[in-house]
């Protein structure tokens, strides 16, 4: 009698590696869920606050609208506004003017007044972490009113600034109603703002190697030959990240220009950055059609600007990786 066996059947296996591999769709899916719960309060604030606001401007823009009227009032124009911006509105291009002068003006002096107190405050002695503080404390008031109505009371004709001149002999003048100093008076505001961009050129500084600087000593090298050869370069990734946001910044220019002018852009409208011109159509002329036509082109002329600079920075800046 022959007996006739079986293959042993492979029995299921059990275990914790099993069990997770059966709950292991089930469980990410929970992660997903959990993880748009707390991204929710983000994408809600993303979606009421910046995408449908930015959908209903474009919209806008393409129209004649006024914010007193009825949504059901709105004439759709099409790029008539676009068309009387760059062709017929003579106040836009002077706008465009003064906000690259000033961007021009501002964004290489304040980096350049961040780098050097930067340096200074590089090296340790009694007292660096107050004057870390002091210098920066302008930038954390930002650009507030308060701020901007103190600059404007140092520069009337009754001011300190004036006062301090007296003390020489030299008779002042009213800095902010002279068409030829007030959009300077504003340059020097954003330059006194230097504190952010020095507290990222310090922490840029702290994270050269020290190694580099003791063989360039060796090499006979000097503190300004150091600072060509060796700070320059190594400093390039932070003096590129700081380009690209003070240059954003010195666009965006608006409450110190707004205070200072009374928020007329004056006077002879040489303080009318864009974004004032902007409000001005919008809220005080009530074009809120072509207000919005000006916001997309400001955001696009950005855009541009940002891009050029991405793409000119691999020419000079270089990182310690070697990757540009």
């Amino acid at each position: 009698m022959s007996v006739t066996t079986r293959p042993a059947q492979p029995r299921p296996r059990s275990g914790p590696a099993a069990h997770q591999r059966r709950g292991r769709p089930a469980r990410h899916r929970d992660d997903g869920r959990a993880g748009y719960v707390f991204l929710s309060p983000w994408l809600l604030g993303l979606a009421l606050v910046t995408a449908i606001p930015m959908l209903v401007s474009l919209y806008l823009s393409f129209t004649d609208y006024d914010i007193l009227s009825q949504w059901s009032d709105i004439k759709w124009v099409g790029l008539d506004n676009y068309r009387t911006m760059f062709t017929e509105d003579p106040a836009f291009w002077h706008a465009v003017k003064v906000t690259l002068v000033f961007a021009l003006i501002a964004t290489p002096l304040k980096l350049g007044a961040a780098l050097g107190v930067a340096l200074l405050l590089n090296k340790s002695f009694r007292g660096s972490g107050l004057f870390r503080g002091l210098f920066y404390l302008p930038s954390l008031l930002g650009g507030s009113v308060a701020v901007a109505m103190i600059w404007r009371a140092i520069f009337d004709r009754t001011g300190a600034l004036n006062a301090f001149l007296g003390w020489f002999g030299i008779e002042g003048k009213a800095w902010v109603n002279d068409p030829s100093t007030a959009l300077g008076t504003l340059i020097l505001l954003a330059v006194w703002q230097f504190g952010a961009p020095m507290v990222i050129f310090l922490a840029g500084l702290k994270q050269v190697p020290t190694e580099l600087y003791e063989a360039a000593e060796v090499d006979g090298a000097n503190s300004f030959r150091k600072f060509l050869s060796v700070t320059l370069p190594m400093l390039s990734p932070v003096i590129f990240f700081n380009l690209v946001l003070e240059t954003i910044h010195g666009f965006q220019g608006f409450t110190s220009a707004f205070v200072l002018s009374g928020g007329t852009g004056g006077p002879v409208d040489s303080t009318l950055m864009y974004t004032l011109q902007l409000y001005l159509k919008g809220f005080a002329n009530f074009e809120m059609g072509y207000a919005s036509a000006m916001a997309w082109v400001f955001l696009l002329t950005i855009g541009l600007v940002t891009v050029v600079l991405f793409r000119t920075g691999r020419f000079w800046v270089h990182y310690s990786d070697g990757d540009d």
